[in-house]
C-alpha cells in the first residue's frame, strides 16, 4: 500500500548565491601590439615620416587599475539590489517549505487510511499525488530560474554601470587604460598610486546616492 515517493517529502532548501565569488566585470588587457604602417624604402624622407597621432608608444601609455572584488562589495548599488535580491529568496524558500510540508502531510494522510480505499479509489490518489508532487517541482524549479534570472540581470547593470563610470572617470583624467586587478589574474603588481579603487567606489556611490529619490 505504501508508496516510495521522492525527496520532494522533505522540506527542499533555495540556497541562495551570496555572491561572494564575483566574476570579473571588466576585460583583462594581456597584451599591447602597436601597429606601425609600412612605407617602402625608396626616399629617405619616406623613412623619416613623423608618426601619426593615432599611432602609441608604450612610454606614452597613462595606465591604472582597480581592485575588482572592493568595488563591486563596496559599491553601495550592488549591496542594496543583493540585500532585495536575498529578501525575494528567503520569501520563495518559505513559500516552498510551506507547500511542501502541506504535500508531505497529504501523503502521510494516504499512507494511513488508503487501506480503507477501494483499489480503483487507491490508484487514483496516488496519481493525484503524483500529479502534484510533479507540481510542486516544477514550481521549485520555476522560482529558482527566476531567482537565477534575477542575480545574472543584476550582474549585467553593475558591470553597465561599472563600466559606463570608469570610461568618464578615463576620460576625465586622461587615462588610456584601466585594468581589473584581481587575485590570480594578469596584473600581478601595480604601485599604489596606480590604484584608482576607493576613488571609484566613491565616485559610484556618489552616483548612485544622487539617483536614489529624495526621502519624503
Amino acid at each position: 500500500m505504501k508508496r516510495a515517493y521522492s525527496s520532494i517529502f522533505k522540506e527542499p532548501k533555495l540556497i541562495l548565491n551570496k555572491m561572494k565569488k564575483v566574476l570579473p566585470l571588466f576585460s583583462l588587457v594581456s597584451a599591447f601590439a602597436v601597429m606601425l604602417s609600412c612605407q617602402p624604402k625608396t626616399e629617405q624622407a619616406a623613412e623619416t615620416t613623423t608618426q601619426s597621432e593615432s599611432s602609441v608608444e608604450f612610454s606614452d601609455l597613462k595606465v591604472a587599475f582597480v581592485l575588482t572584488d572592493s568595488v563591486i562589495n563596496k559599491y553601495e548599488y550592488f549591496k542594496t539590489k543583493s540585500a532585495e535580491l536575498q529578501e525575494k529568496g528567503k520569501k520563495f524558500e518559505s513559500d516552498l517549505q510551506g507547500r511542501a510540508r502541506g504535500f508531505e502531510q497529504e501523503v502521510a494522510n494516504f499512507q494511513q487510511t488508503g487501506g480503507n480505499m477501494t483499489p480503483n479509489q487507491q490508484r487514483a490518489k496516488q496519481e493525484e499525488l503524483v500529479k502534484k508532487e510533479q507540481n510542486l517541482m516544477t514550481y521549485r524549479d520555476n522560482l529558482m530560474q527566476e531567482l537565477a534570472g534575477d542575480e545574472s540581470t543584476l550582474y549585467s547593470e553593475v558591470y553597465d554601470k561599472v563600466q559606463a563610470y570608469l570610461k568618464k572617470y578615463a576620460e576625465e583624467n586622461d587615462l588610456d587604460l584601466i585594468l581589473s586587478y584581481t587575485r590570480g589574474g594578469a596584473v600581478w603588481y601595480g604601485k599604489d598610486a596606480l590604484d584608482l579603487t576607493d576613488k571609484v567606489v566613491e565616485g559610484l556611490n556618489q552616483e548612485f546616492a544622487s539617483e536614489k529619490p529624495a526621502a519624503q
